[in-house]
């Protein structure tokens, strides 16, 4: 039966308040879950960003620390979560990248349950030593890896992390051998490393800062593209001749991949204007972290990068031997 004309004058109004509603978003606080522990180099770069995001958008996002299976249970519950825009996944390395490629049975698929935001900035990797070993840069270490080989001590945050995926890429690429130590966790190898007890750590660069700081354990190499301003007497992997070689982690946001695409739009603006102030790009290379660029900070370029990401991961996961558990 059709509606008549009164019927149609009468639902006007609630059809009109409907799409307000609709186009409301965000109306109320915004989650966004970290899969990792509160204080670790990824919750530093989420609070960050959403700190200034939050304002921008004039809502309170807060930040949830769900931590544990290397990442996987904080990006499982954005991936099963609904796609409103009012839970988000600020995600890493380890659940978009490690975990992809080592993990068999991965309660999601990056692909498919989640829509990329924009990436924020990149934690690259460093090699930091303990004073005790006889090296001052990372040509002097290849050379102790070589003779002979296996016997220099590396040690990781763990088991197909981002940094053990790094340091199989270095042995790769250098034509050296290492023995791998993996931790639980990035703490749990410091006084060890310190100590001498192992003689190398592949780290974030924010996480090996404090230390090399304090002379406690320097940092030798860089990573990254260029030189760190935080580190400029530092050099990088490829000025040790290893071209190309850059590695690291990340922190992006990301959405349930449900989410509409007008979700999506005010989202990645809000990203893309926090990430233009100045102030927020200092911020983010204080700690560390090396500020995405412009073209990495939509929809479709953080969508490019993660899947470099993972063939990254693959190939080195490949040149290592190891297969998904």
């Amino acid at each position: 039966m059709m509606w008549s004309r009164r019927l149609l004058l009468a639902a006007a109004p609630s059809l009109a308040v409907t799409r307000k509603a609709a186009a409301a978003y965000p109306d109320r606080p915004v989650r966004v879950i970290v899969p990792f522990a509160a204080g670790g180099n990824t919750d530093i770069l989420a609070r960050i960003l959403t700190a200034r995001m939050a304002e921008r958008l004039g809502i309170p996002m807060v930040i949830e620390n769900r931590a544990g299976a290397g990442g996987s249970i904080g990006a499982e519950l954005v991936a099963r979560a609904s796609p409103d825009g009012y839970t988000l996944l600020f995600g890493a390395g380890g659940p978009l990248t490690a975990n992809p490629v080592l993990q068999a049975r991965l309660p999601y698929d990056v692909e498919r349950d989640f829509r990329p935001i924009g990436l924020v900035g990149i934690l690259p990797m460093v090699c930091q030593i303990t004073p005790r070993l006889a090296a001052r840069s990372l040509a002097d270490l290849l050379g102790l890896m070589r003779a002979p080989p296996g016997m220099v001590t590396v040690a990781t945050p763990g088991n197909g992390s981002a940094a053990h995926l790094a340091l199989e890429l270095l042995m790769a690429n250098a034509n050296v051998r290492a023995s791998h130590v993996p931790y639980r966790g990035g703490s749990a190898m410091i006084p060890d490393l310190i100590s001498g007890a192992v003689e190398v750590a592949m780290v974030e660069l924010p996480s090996a800062l404090p230390l090399h700081r304090d002379n406690q354990a320097p940092i030798i190499a860089i990573a990254a593209r260029e030189r760190s301003d935080l580190l400029p007497n530092v050099g990088t992997f490829i000025e040790a001749g290893l071209a190309g070689f850059t590695a690291g982690s990340y922190g992006g946001l990301l959405a349930p991949s449900a989410a509409s695409p007008e979700v999506i739009t005010t989202l990645q603006a809000a990203v893309s204007a926090t990430l233009a102030e100045p102030a927020v790009l200092s911020r983010i290379a204080e700690v560390g972290a090396i500020p995405s660029i412009e073209a990495q900070r939509s929809p479709e370029g953080f969508t490019a990068f993660l899947r470099q990401e993972l063939a990254n991961a693959r190939r080195a996961a490949e040149l290592a031997g190891l297969r998904p558990g």
